[in-house]
This record gives structure tokens, sequence and C-alpha cells, in this order.
């Protein structure tokens, strides 16, 4: 049985989800796994830049600098929450009402990971997760964010979501891709019907789409890097 708590959210389309936030031992054992990567890809760095002498000891560090403050940041925005770390454990980053996270508040929660840090080795941060229910620590209080275990798809609508990246015909506004992404990652609890009625709701969007739902699925997986071109 999970430890972790559960809370409800309501969505736009009246819909009531029940988000698991991941407590301290997933998010720890993500962490060193992204701690793990991140000094594999250190380590090569500067194997490879040590041969330029003090130069490439410089140019190492840099590139240290921002693997360490900007991967989250990267995969957070460009993989639906979720770091390689993350992905092991089917955990993701949210914002707390289940939207995608945005960019500011994925800088947000990242930045204030040093004030997390301290005193020694995420102090304030895990006192912080275990001082409310939805483990969120100072950076995520900060960003609104939480990270939350993945739910499992129905076994009745999982088909619905698996659908190759579409190239959107117009411009979208983030307010508009996030409620894009925001519809493909509820599809699950939805059934086909459901799904193509609010997809009908964006209007000239998929106004000559035979299967809206289809095609604002593809277009969130565009959204979200996949296989772009």
């Amino acid at each position: 049985m999970r430890l972790d708590t559960t809370y409800t959210v309501n969505t736009p389309e009246g819909i009531a989800l029940e988000l698991s936030p991941a407590g301290p031992v997933p998010r720890l054992l993500a962490w060193l796994l992204d701690l793990l990567l991140r000094s594999l890809v250190n380590i090569l760095l500067f194997l490879m830049l040590s041969t330029l002498g003090k130069t490439g000891a410089g140019i190492a560090l840099i590139l240290a600098f921002l693997l360490e403050w900007f991967y989250p940041v990267y995969f957070e925005l460009r993989h639906q929450g979720q770091t390689p770390g993350k992905k092991m454990l089917d955990i993701y980053v949210a914002q707390a009402d289940a939207s995608p996270i945005t960019p500011s508040a994925s800088l947000v929660r990242n930045l204030l990971r040093v004030v997390d840090f301290l005193p020694l080795l995420y102090g304030f941060g895990f006192a912080s997760m275990m001082l409310n229910g939805r483990f969120q620590r100072l950076g995520d209080l900060a960003a609104n964010t939480v990270v939350l275990h993945k739910t499992p798809r129905s076994p009745h609508y999982n088909h619905a979501i698996d659908t190759d990246p579409i190239l959107p015909e117009v411009s979208l506004s983030l307010p508009e891709q996030q409620a894009i992404m925001l519809f493909a990652q509820r599809s699950y609890t939805l059934t086909p019907a459901r799904q193509d009625e609010l997809a009908r709701m964006t209007g000239p969007l998929v106004a000559q789409q035979e299967n809206p739902a289809h095609y604002l699925q593809g277009i969130a997986r565009w959204l979200t890097g996949g296989n772009r071109t």
C-alpha cells in the first residue's frame, strides 16, 4: 500500500481528479539517479576538455554549471515534467492543479533548490515536505508545483492518447498550448465521445478534423517534443 497522501482537484470539465503526491523516498531515489547521470556527463566533459589545458577546464566548469541548474528545467518542460530519474520512478512535476508545469514555475522551483539544500543535504526541503500533505519542498511552495505519481491509465480508454505527433496548422499561445496538453493528459479519464465533445469546443482549430480529439492529442504530443523534425 502506498504511504503517500492523495488530494482531489476539480477540472473545468467537471471531473474530479485524485492526485497522489510522491513522498520523500521516490523523490530522493529520482534525485540520486539524476545526480549520477549528471556526474557521468560532467566526468566525460572534463576528460574530453582536459586536453585544452586551463581553457578546457574553464569551459568544462561553465558547462557543469549550466548542466546543474538547467538540466531539470529542460526535462520538466520538454518531457512532461519528468527528468530521467523521475521517469524511472514513474513520477512527474506538475502545477498543483495537475496542469502542465509552466516555464516560470520550473525556473523558480529549481533555482530555489539552493535554499532547500540548506543547512545540509536538503534539510529545509525535507522539513518542508514533512510539514505539508502534498510533500512540497520550499521551491514547490513558491512555484505552486507538486511531484505526482503517474496515474495508471484506464484499460478502456488508454488507446485514446496513443497518437503520433501532429504539427499545428496555426500558431498557439502559451495558454492554448497548456490547455491542449492538459486535455491530452486527462483524456484517459474520458470516454471517446466525451473527448470529442470537449475537443470540438476549441472551434476553428478542429473545424476541419474528422477526429478532433485525436488531432488535439497529436498536437499535444508534438508540443512535448515527440519526434519533431
